[in-house]
């Protein structure tokens, strides 16, 4: 079942105090960018003391750099979940299981019939070995913290994530080769090209009760926006819960309501209602 349309919601009986969100196909247009009118929204949740995090498999160094003159926000989900942070204090980590970081790296070094490699998400940095400039390039647009290095083995930091680029789309024989990994580990599809390898414990909807906690919130109280796979859980922590429009199937069932899409600036338009802007 799809969930119901946004303007049903009884704006007058909602306090929202925290809202969490999605980056890609979600917050950012159809050219990857935060809509201009974001910034004015930002400020009137600034005023009204609405925390807004963003939610996403980026880095938390990428994410910053993206909203970097914005300083009302201080509250970031990274990494798929596995790192939470408010004002500059690392609020939870959930890190991969270290044998299961060497399995999945023999693994995916032994692919060599796709045109793939592996960026690695670490709490200091992020880390990769495959050094051409394609790929560097790719991977650096959600890695700004990017450290290449000949053996990842060798890295000293506590690994987070683990994402496979595939030029060509994600491989099936790819996933199926990964999911032979214990039962400590799990394999994500957070995108059309990427494969993320992480704890079984990680994910967006941990990073948000984490947050939740934290902050003495509610689910009551907490607003989430997603559109793919790896949102699948934090809709769950949350009451006021949306898909986007042109989220994929999975997300539209779970959510509760459905937004407009991100094409349409369908966050701004559902937050604009529900903080009676």
């Amino acid at each position: 079942m799809i969930g119901q349309p946004w303007h049903t919601i009884d704006a007058v009986e909602q306090d929202v105090r925290l809202v969490v969100c999605d980056m890609d196909g979600t917050l950012l247009d159809e050219e990857g960018k935060i809509p201009d009118k974001f910034w004015d929204l930002l400020d009137h949740m600034h005023d009204r003391g609405i925390v807004f995090a963003p939610a996403s498999g980026r880095q938390y160094a990428t994410l910053k750099k993206m909203f970097g003159h914005a300083d009302m926000i201080t509250t970031y989900i990274a990494e798929n979940g596995t790192l939470v942070v408010n004002e500059g204090e690392v609020v939870s980590t959930t890190p991969i299981v270290r044998d299961d970081f060497l399995q999945a790296l023999d693994i995916i070094r032994a692919i060599d019939y796709r045109d793939a490699g592996v960026v690695v998400g670490g709490v200091k940095h992020a880390y990769a070995e495959r050094k051409d400039a394609p790929f560097v390039d790719k991977i650096h647009t959600y890695n700004r913290d990017l450290v290449i290095v000949d053996d990842l083995a060798e890295v000293d930091d506590e690994f987070l994530k683990m994402a496979v680029f595939d030029f060509d789309k994600v491989s099936p024989r790819v996933e199926q080769e990964l999911k032979a990994l214990p039962s400590t580990s799990q394999i994500v599809i957070s995108g059309e090209y990427w494969i993320d390898v992480m704890s079984a414990e990680g994910n967006k909807g941990k990073a948000v009760t984490d947050l939740q906690e934290y902050l003495g919130l509610t689910e009551r109280q907490t607003v989430v926006f997603g559109d793919y796979l790896n949102d699948l859980e934090m809709l769950d922590r949350a009451r006021l819960s949306f898909a986007m429009e042109n989220a994929h199937p999975d997300i539209r069932k779970r959510a509760r309501y459905l937004a407009p899409s991100n094409s349409s600036h369908g966050v701004l338009s559902v937050l604009s209602m529900l903080l009676d802007m």
